[in-house]
């Protein structure tokens, strides 16, 4: 007999009330049927001047259904839990599948023999007071303040965390749950001087508390406001160009969706029918790791129940495969690669990417930046979104600091890159060791023989 009330949910509710969904689902004649329930509070403190500017705590929770009606789909969603709510929401489900084309590649995955074991929640998270993480955000603004005089505006200084609780029921066996938490320090500074004013940001994301690192951060924004004081456009050219972490994944946030098969299977994809070709440099080795330890992205299972794990998308240059989720794969007569990636309860899984990166290599930054005679070290790119993810081809606004014989001299602002990312992959000519992560994707900081530089 169904007990729960409505309020104050425990992990063992939500796997009661996912039964009770896919036993009234079964009720109303779905084959098949997934409840994916979820529950997140999220906190943001934003400080000014050392004073609380603004401080939101966030918290929500549902219960997403997906059922198969033969092979058509239906899907609904409700934050009401209550019994009334549920049982509502399953027959929208229903209705909406009986409405459905069928498509027989639309299943659901059966229960895996055993899931990644992941350190996804250090309770220090919640156990800190409000005061402590005030505290940080504070030593964070002090310390880009005290790096140099001519940081003159804090623009944002914030901590925030989150907390995450899932649990996946479906009717082909799969019961499974887990929680997780992170947490992180963003920090936007402005530096002036005679008459010219330049910005720098920096931000430190992990899921360990105690590892967050407040005057490293505040200090990184404040030298990269500081450095690029004076910045001017250089003449146009075609020099070597080294991309700062933080750009180089930006260039994968345009990558990831073409190494879908999602994309692929809609002739989206500019890898498409390149599988065991070479796409990029041999020093190219590109990774979706979802059960990668300390990813932000990592969970023991995808939005469908499927485990996750490594998957090699590009190893030595050459592409060896796509990322899949169970329809995907359905469709392609493979396995899931578990990345049936979904935001929240409110939408039905896709294909995406978890921890994202490109493998390190074993040159340090530093030696890559002395090892190159003439180039561009770029810090910053502007207009990515404008780049056509299909054809790879871009042209955004660059800034960053002139290398000449080896050192960084002067600041360059003002100037264009432009290029296709396919030439731009198989350019690459030096890869550093310093991999870095901002949120589910990581770089290090990489070497392009030669782009086009639009400048004055």
């Amino acid at each position: 007999m169904l007990t729960w009330k409505g309020v104050g949910f425990a992990l063992a509710d939500f796997v009661e009330i996912a039964r009770f969904a896919l036993e009234r689902a079964a009720s109303l004649g779905a084959d098949q049927a997934e409840a994916y329930l979820n529950a997140g509070k999220e906190l943001v403190v934003e400080i000014r001047d050392g004073r609380v500017e603004t401080m939101k705590l966030a918290q929500d929770r549902g219960l997403g259904l997906r059922v198969m009606v033969g092979n058509s789909a239906g899907f609904a969603f409700t934050t009401d839990l209550t019994k009334t709510a549920v049982e509502d929401i399953v027959s929208q489900a229903v209705s909406n599948a009986s409405s459905a084309a069928p498509d027989p590649y639309r299943v659901l995955p059966e229960p895996a023999s055993r899931y990644p074991e992941l350190d996804l929640y250090d309770p220090a998270i919640r156990k800190a007071t409000v005061e402590e993480k005030i505290e940080l955000a504070r030593a964070m603004e002090r310390a880009a303040r005290d790096f140099d005089p001519r940081v003159k505006i804090i623009e944002s200084a914030a901590y925030h965390d989150a907390e995450l609780e899932v649990t996946l029921v479906n009717s082909r066996g799969i019961e499974a749950s887990y929680r997780s938490a992170y947490c992180g320090l963003y920090i936007s500074v402005v530096a002036e001087e005679n008459n010219d004013s330049q910005t720098g940001f920096a931000m430190d994301y992990g899921l360990q508390f105690a590892r967050l690192n407040p005057g490293r951060v505040g200090r990184e924004a404040a030298e990269r406001a500081v450095r690029m004081l004076g910045a001017k456009p250089v003449t146009t050219r075609r020099a070597t160009v080294i991309l700062e972490p933080y750009v180089v994944t930006g260039f994968l946030g345009l990558l990831g969706p073409g190494l879908t098969a999602e994309a692929v299977q809609k002739n989206r994809s500019l890898f498409a029918g390149k599988v065991g070709q070479a796409v990029a440099s041999p020093l190219v080795n590109i990774i979706d790791d979802g059960a990668l330890a300390g990813g932000l992205a990592s969970a023991p299972f995808d939005g469908e129940g499927v485990p996750t794990g490594r998957t090699v998308l590009i190893e030595g240059g050459v592409l060896r495969g796509f990322l899949h989720n169970t329809y995907t794969a359905a469709k392609d007569g493979v396995k899931s690669t578990g990345n049936g990636v979904r935001g929240s309860f409110k939408s039905p899984p896709e294909v995406g990417t978890t921890n994202f990166f490109i493998q390190p290599g074993t040159i340090s930054h530093e030696d890559l930046i002395r090892d190159t005679h003439q180039g561009l070290y770029v810090t910053e790119v502007l207009g990515m979104h404008t780049a056509n993810p299909i054809s790879g081809d871009f042209s955004v606004g660059a800034a960053g600091i002139l290398i000449e014989n080896g050192q960084l001299t002067r600041p360059v602002r003002g100037v264009a890159i432009a290029g296709n990312l396919l030439d731009l992959l198989k350019q690459v000519d030096g890869v550093a060791s310093n991999l870095t992560f901002f949120g589910g994707r990581g770089a290090p900081t990489i070497r392009v023989a030669a782009m086009s530089i639009s400048g004055h």
